[in-house]
């Protein structure tokens, strides 16, 4: 076999890559069931409901506190990114004035509750 025709067989292959996806999903246990193929999409990972399913657990626990606090995280993150240069978001509302006026909102709201919730505790 000459060096032409190796590197032919070569370049008809996959791409390592390729090759390197396959053996981390069959190690990983992420095979499909029929095999490894690199051209198979990657199961559904719904990390976002786990996400999601956390953060109603910390707002129920802690009430209009953990939502004074998630406001003001995402405030201020937006608040550095418009100073950035960043005016659209992939936020549902888009424009980052929409959502700085909407988490500002929530803070608001959240420490008004919180505000409320230690006015009515007897003895506080």
């Amino acid at each position: 076999m000459d060096a032409d025709s190796e590197a032919r067989r070569i370049a008809a292959g996959p791409m390592p890559s390729q090759l390197v996806r396959a053996k981390h999903a069959a190690l990983h246990g992420q095979g499909r069931g029929h095999g490894t193929d690199p051209a198979d999409p990657p199961p559904f990972d719904p990390l976002r409901l786990c996400i999601f399913a956390t953060i109603a657990l910390l707002g129920w626990v802690a009430g209009p506190v953990a939502l004074a606090v998630f406001a003001a995280v995402g405030f201020a993150g937006y608040w550095k990114a418009r100073r950035r240069g960043l005016t659209r978001s992939n936020c549902y509302l888009r424009d980052t004035r929409l959502i700085l006026a909407y988490l500002a909102l929530l803070l608001a709201a959240g420490l008004w509750g919180s505000y409320a919730l230690a006015a009515s505790q007897p003895g506080r």
